[in-house]
């Protein structure tokens, strides 16, 4: 494996851990315990509904700039 290689595994892998903790911690912050009346484990609130939508979305441009950046810095 060449050293272009393990650049780009590096960068993507650093992309989507940053993905999985910031879900993570949206996670921590916005669950509470169920009421006895709901079903199931912890809720997520609404805000955190859409902090996770919009993680989703920065992933992907995150993402999309990643690849430019590697395709760029390739040639």
């Amino acid at each position: 494996m060449d050293a272009d290689m393990r650049r780009k595994i590096t960068v993507s892998l650093a992309t989507a851990v940053s993905f999985v903790a910031l879900l993570v911690f949206v996670g921590s912050q916005y669950t509470v315990d169920p009421t006895p009346e709901e079903a199931g484990g912890v809720v997520l609130q609404a805000p955190g509904g859409v902090a996770v939508v919009s993680l989703f979305g920065l992933f992907v441009l995150a993402m999309a700039g990643v690849g430019v950046y590697l395709d760029r810095a390739e040639g």
